[in-house]
């Protein structure tokens, strides 16, 4: 789902894969379509063929593009919390001959009136308005989430957040849950997807999915929403998981509930979740079914780099060296491991062996990597070390360049 909408507001909406923009609710607020007059005839994205769609930064900035004679039409979407909360509709001409833009709604804000010329050869729905976009140049749109729209388009207030500031806005929120630059760019855009969209449309209902819901709820707190609120309802959950088959979704599900109750000050339910949690099998799977549910794959995503592995211990790479990243160097920050312990720690190689540098923050814990180094643990807070080559790694050929050191410095700062 491609949702877009303000934290901490109620306004919502989805972005189709042609770029149309559907708002949530009861039905009384309709979509906002739009249409292309190029050189040649309309162009509808919703029916072309010739639509590509990516996100913009992993954040829930969307860019469409339509193709049209000599270039592209361009669309892009993201909201603000500016002026009570706004989407905006920015469309650019990357082509080399002017064309129209039609919206299917005159309750938008512009910069500039629209087009007043009579709309021929195809039928736009009613109310639908239309304004020129030169050649290389863009135009911008917006919808107020508070409604009060009027009638016809109306001049769109100075100074609203651009992409480059939301995308900002996005990252620093994304990031309070751990960082993670790894070597596969698609896993990161994906874990940065799963955030976003668990952000924007909340959690799986605990009646209908308790361990959905409990390793939900914890990476919203872990994404700076207030624990305090969860408590009754984390409490309710873990009543239900604690009745469950051990397995790994139901390992992580309590981890997650101990960071929840821990920030909301319930020592006591925190040693509670801690028993419970001893005796839960936490084998991970080497790979999850194609129609694992958001928030287990989230969960399995972060925790093939670093987990919890029971009272006092965190296992880092549980899920193995994957063979993409053999030979690439790669860094995970602040990521929970514990009730009040995060990890940080980069991956070096030195030859076809990587080294370790590592910082953990918060209660000690005792490190491990069975997974990859077997016979190394370390209870120092920070440190380094030289883990043994992985399966495959002597196929690896590492410019010297990149060859480094065991001791070299690096900052989780």
């Amino acid at each position: 789902m491609n949702t877009i909408g303000v934290l901490g507001r109620h306004w919502r909406a989805t972005v189709s894969a042609a770029g149309v923009i559907q708002p949530w609710g009861n039905g009384d607020e309709p979509s906002l379509d739009w249409f292309i007059a190029a050189d040649d005839r309309w162009h509808v994205p919703s029916q072309e063929a010739a639509v590509r769609q990516r996100r913009i930064d992993n954040a829930p900035i969307f860019e469409t593009r339509l193709r049209v004679p000599s270039g592209d039409a361009v669309q892009r979407v993201w909201c603000v919390a500016d002026g009570g909360g706004y989407t905006v509709i920015e469309i650019e001409n990357e082509s080399t001959l002017p064309f129209a833009v039609a919206f299917s709604r005159n309750d938008i804000l512009s910069v500039r009136p629209p087009t007043n010329v009579p709309i021929e050869g195809i039928e736009l729905p009613e109310g639908s308005v239309v304004f020129p976009v030169g050649h290389h140049s863009t135009i911008r749109v917006a919808l107020a989430h508070a409604g009060g729209g009027a009638a016809s388009p109306t001049l769109l207030p100075d100074g609203l957040s651009s992409v480059e500031q939301v995308t900002r806005g996005w990252t620093s929120i994304l990031d309070r849950a751990g960082r993670l630059e790894l070597p596969e760019e698609l896993v990161m855009a994906e874990i940065a997807r799963l955030r976003t969209e668990l952000a924007l449309n909340g959690p799986a209902e605990p009646s209908d999915d308790a361990v959905a819901f409990l390793i939900d709820v914890g990476q919203l707190v872990r994404l700076g929403e207030r624990a305090d609120p969860w408590v009754p309802d984390i409490a309710d959950a873990v009543a239900v998981v604690a009745r469950l088959d051990h397995a790994w979704d139901v390992a992580a599900a309590l981890d997650a509930a101990a960071v929840v109750l821990h920030r909301a000050g319930e020592t006591r339910a925190v040693r509670d979740v801690a028993r419970m949690r001893s005796s839960a099998a936490a084998a991970l799977p080497g790979s999850l079914p194609a129609d694992t549910d958001d928030s287990r794959m989230l969960g399995w995503l972060e925790q093939r780099v670093a987990r919890a592995a029971g009272a006092g211990v965190a296992e880092l790479m549980a899920g193995g060296m994957p063979k993409a990243w053999l030979g690439l160097n790669f860094e995970v920050h602040d990521l929970a491991v514990g009730p009040e312990t995060t990890v940080s720690f980069a991956v070096r190689w030195h030859g076809d062996r990587p080294a370790v540098l590592w910082q953990t923050d918060g209660a000690p814990v005792r490190l491990i990597a069975p997974a990859v180094a077997p016979d190394w643990s370390s209870t120092e807070a920070s440190g380094e070390a030289l883990w043994p080559a992985p399966p495959g790694a002597e196929t690896i050929v590492v410019p010297s360049a990149v060859v480094v050191d065991p001791g070299a410095d690096i900052s989780f700062n």
